[in-house]
């Protein structure tokens, strides 16, 4: 009740330097108090002067011997406490049949009754308190427990991470040797290419000026063959006077084959057709022998 005094008059005090002297608020009290069923009603305290031995002795054995001879008379319920600082806008809900049985209680029975309720409020908070640090060691042990087990995952996870990127770089190292002696080996077959190329070009120009020569070495062979086949038939003409030299049968491209005379290129051409035919009487006799191979292994 001193603090509300207190409050209402440093109200008071502000409201009159601002200038307002009639404040409303200033007559009433500074609780509001919630009834149930949603009514809402102010709180009022009434100043009946008590001097009752029991609040006496309660205030004696509050406040220390020599309080109870002061000649003001404590009014309903006021016991001077150290002062708090509180807020202002506290709403207190409470019951109308609340309300009218503690205005009816005594000040020795309210005095009692508010012991009990901070004796018990007492023992509740220490009992909940207990229960809040149990819970939350429980649950900061969970908590610790799913923390280290994300940290060992964790670090599996990063040493197995590890392992990886070492196998990496043993692989980039090989790569990187590989790739070494690949661009070294690639610039050494690009030189033995250019040579080889250079070379294959020599011999090209050397194999055509071969081919040219072969044909004049067999045009004059032939050249030479014809001269002295002429030469012999001049000389047979020479010592048989019944042999004409110009005489068709004399044929330097003509040979005699099984008691006949037949041209060079006539033999030449059936050669070549013979040899064809028993080409492909072999690759025939080779198809048939794989297929039979194939239908034994079946």
């Amino acid at each position: 009740m001193t603090l509300f005094q207190t409050l209402r008059k440093e109200k008071a005090a502000k409201e009159k330097v601002a200038g307002r002297t009639e404040v409303p608020n200033l007559q009433e009290s500074l609780v509001e108090v919630h009834v149930y069923k949603g009514t809402k009603r102010k709180l009022e305290f009434s100043h009946r002067p008590y001097k009752g031995k029991d609040v006496k002795k309660v205030q004696a054995a509050l406040l220390g011997p020599g309080s109870t001879s002061s000649g003001k008379g404590l009014e309903a319920g006021m016991i001077e406490l150290s002062e708090m600082v509180v807020r202002r806008d506290i709403e207190i809900n409470m019951s109308e049949i609340l309300i009218n049985s503690i205005d009816s209680l005594e000040p020795n029975a309210l005095v009692r009754a508010m012991v009990q309720y901070n004796s018990k409020a007492l023992i509740l908070r220490r009992r909940v308190g207990s229960l809040y640090q149990r819970e939350l060691k429980e649950g900061n042990r969970a908590k610790l427990e799913e923390l280290q087990g994300q940290v060992d995952k964790y670090a599996e996870v990063k040493e197995a991470w590890e392992k990886e990127r070492e196998e990496w770089r043993e692989e980039r190292k090989r790569l990187g040797t590989w790739r070494v002696c690949c661009l070294d080996s690639e610039e050494k077959f690009k030189v033995k290419i250019a040579d080889l190329e250079a070379n294959y070009d020599e011999l090209k120009e050397k194999h055509k000026g071969l081919e040219v020569e072969l044909e004049d070495l067999k045009g004059c062979i032939i050249q030479e063959h014809i001269n002295w086949f002429q030469k012999g038939l001049r000389q047979a003409a020479f010592f048989c006077k019944d042999v004409d030299v110009a005489d068709s049968r004399f044929d330097v491209n003509k040979d005699v084959v099984d008691s006949q005379l037949i041209s060079e290129v006539e033999t030449t051409l059936k050669e070549e057709a013979e040899k064809t035919v028993i080409d492909e009487d072999m690759n025939v006799e080779e198809d048939i022998i794989v297929e039979g191979d194939g239908d034994q292994a079946a």
